[in-house]
């Protein structure tokens, strides 16, 4: 029985790369995958995945309204059999699309990896963390460390003058200049006036 899987870090753990080396590992044994990026994060573009380290491919581009249990269904029978479901920045999938994962785990016979962020830059799960920690088979945490040497478990959204902001949208796209990987302690003495 295949899995679904959620890989979940704070910012600049490696997610990405991860999900790339998994693809590669795949493909290596002469498998297919299919691979699939958030319209919403087009920081390399649009149905494009890039890791910090510069390992890239081109992904299928998903907005929140898309079938994704149809869209691996149609690729998996008029192309061939997929080996593998891999989806980068999870963290933007809506409720019923991990729902529709869960089917393509357990009705199509293929294991799906997700990865993305636990919780956003006020501590609060994302709605596709949230599906992902409640319906997934396995949970899987990456790490990576806080400035402290410490396990990061919190990101920090910073200001232009590099202090953590308390407030604001749940979702504001960026990187290193937006963001920190922090412990909790490090994390609530830059929220501490």
């Amino acid at each position: 029985m295949s899995k679904l899987y959620f890989y979940y870090a704070a910012m600049n753990a490696g997610k990405s790369t991860v999900l790339l080396q998994s693809s590669y590992n795949y493909q290596e044994r002469g498998m297919r995958t299919m691979l699939f990026a958030p319209v919403i994060d087009q920081r390399a573009g649009i149905g494009r995945i890039a890791s910090r380290i510069g390992l890239s491919s081109d992904a299928n581009p998903f907005t929140s309204t898309d079938d994704l249990f149809k869209n691996v269904q149609t690729e998996h029978t008029e192309e061939g059999a997929l080996a593998c479901v891999l989806i980068d920045e999870a963290q933007f999938l809506t409720r019923k699309q991990v729902e529709q994962l869960c089917r393509v785990a357990d009705e199509l016979g293929i294991p799906v990896l997700c990865y993305g962020l636990r919780t956003d830059f006020q501590a609060q799960l994302f709605p596709g963390s949230a599906a992902l920690l409640a319906l997934a088979d396995d949970l899987i945490e990456l790490k990576t460390i806080c400035q402290c040497g410490r396990k990061a478990t919190m990101n920090l959204r910073v200001g232009p003058d590099g202090k953590g902001l308390k407030e604001g949208e749940q979702v504001e796209i960026g990187g290193n200049d937006r963001y920190v990987a922090m412990c909790r302690s490090h994390y609530q003495a830059a929220l501490t006036p």
